[in-house]
């Protein structure tokens, strides 16, 4: 038997934004339904909003999208949280973060450098006591990454 776990993600009517610039950072496959699509009546409000999104890559990432019903809100403040660094520690009101590890600092840099494009910058990415690249970052989309390098 296999399990796997997939990140599912709620966005406040700006799932299909988050997709592709997911898409754009990690490459690979979006699969999304609209509530329309579904057979929500076209007129109504949030039809063109996405019920079911993923994004699929070759290499195993894989996020799943979905917009909060009437909750549009394209400001990602109203539902990242507050996270920051203090004394060495990670003080956060988030119930997760999203982890993101590679087998070398080249490829978690480019992943860092695509995702801090408009985020906020919780801990730069650098070398830490356990890692040879260790960083944490809230995208623009209110998502908090944690990118280290896999201790060899």
């Amino acid at each position: 038997m296999t399990l796997t776990t997939t990140t599912h993600l709620n966005f406040r009517g700006v799932a299909r934004q988050a997709l592709d610039f997911y898409q754009s950072v990690f490459g690979g496959e979006i699969t999304a339904a609209t509530y329309g699509d579904v057979g929500m009546p076209a007129g109504v409000p949030g039809a063109d909003k996405i019920v079911f999104g993923q994004l699929q890559t070759a290499d195993g990432i894989r996020l799943m999208a979905y917009d909060v019903p009437g909750q549009d809100d394209p400001d990602a403040s109203a539902t990242a949280g507050s996270t920051h660094r203090e004394n060495g520690a990670t003080i956060t009101d988030r119930t997760f973060f999203q982890s993101l590890r590679g087998d070398s600092l080249d490829q978690i840099t480019s992943y860092w450098d695509a995702l801090a494009d408009g985020a906020v910058i919780v801990e730069p990415l650098a070398a830490s006591a356990w890692s040879a690249g260790f960083g944490m970052l809230t995208d623009r989309f209110g998502v908090t990454w944690v990118l280290d390098v896999q201790a060899g």
